[in-house]
């Protein structure tokens, strides 16, 4: 009832994208993780630099587990680098904890596209549950309305990717800038090399935008069949 061949029909385009975009990721990390960087500096020196110039106090910096985990926690204030970024003096390395230093600097502006953000993270943590329900119960139960009703609440986690990009994006943004106006990347390769890191993870948000649309929009076309039927 709920799987079919015109899941298939909707979701595998979107697992192309995902499983495309995933390798470039990849191969771009792999590769600029490679070069290292002109200035010697590694990924927690440069953050350390950069919240100095920008006066981003109160920041702290820790160590996390994996590869890739960087990310930026607005509960404690806290940026957390990876082993491959913050001990380590590559062009990727200098572009990834730049990009999670600019959500530090979103969270310090009270940037009003990252606070919309998390304003929905609780209610799509909610909705991606409760959706799944309510439209099941509306299929088995042969109400139309409520099986709408899961699909509307369902549709945030779509919602959500799209508050998404706009927060990765400007992060992006404020990382080149910054690691060009301090000087720390300072070859036009560099530059090139940090492109190609941000700009390859930039896609995968775009990705997983088009996957959960693409989900929104089989639940829509399995309600709108059991209606008309």
């Amino acid at each position: 009832m709920f799987f079919n061949l015109n899941y298939l029909i909707y979701m595998i385009p979107a697992f192309i994208l995902m499983g495309l975009t995933s390798w470039y990721v990849k191969h771009a990390y792999n590769k600029w993780s490679r070069v290292r960087a002109s200035s010697g500096l590694t990924g927690a020196d440069a953050t350390r630099r950069l919240i100095s110039m920008n006066g981003l106090t109160g920041l702290q910096i820790q160590g996390v587990a994996g590869q890739m985990t960087d990310h930026y926690d607005p509960r404690n204030n806290t940026l957390y680098l990876s082993q491959g970024v913050g001990n380590v003096p590559s062009v990727a390395a200098l572009a990834i904890a730049a990009h999670e230093l600019g959500h530090a600097q979103q969270d310090a502006e009270e940037y009003f596209p990252m606070r919309l953000r998390g304003f929905l993270v609780p209610m799509v943590n909610i909705g991606s549950n409760l959706g799944w329900i309510l439209i099941i119960a509306g299929l088995l139960l042969n109400l139309t309305g409520l099986a709408w009703l899961g699909v509307l609440v369902f549709s945030g986690g779509a919602v959500f990717a799209l508050a998404t990009l706009p927060v990765e994006f400007d992060a992006s943004n404020r990382a080149k800038r910054m690691l060009a106006n301090s000087g720390i990347i300072q070859t036009d390769e560099e530059m090139r090399g940090v492109n190609n890191v941000l700009n390859a993870a930039a896609l995968t948000y775009v990705a997983g935008l088009v996957t959960a649309i693409m989900q929104v929009l089989y639940y829509a076309s399995l309600v709108s069949g059991r209606s008309r039927d």
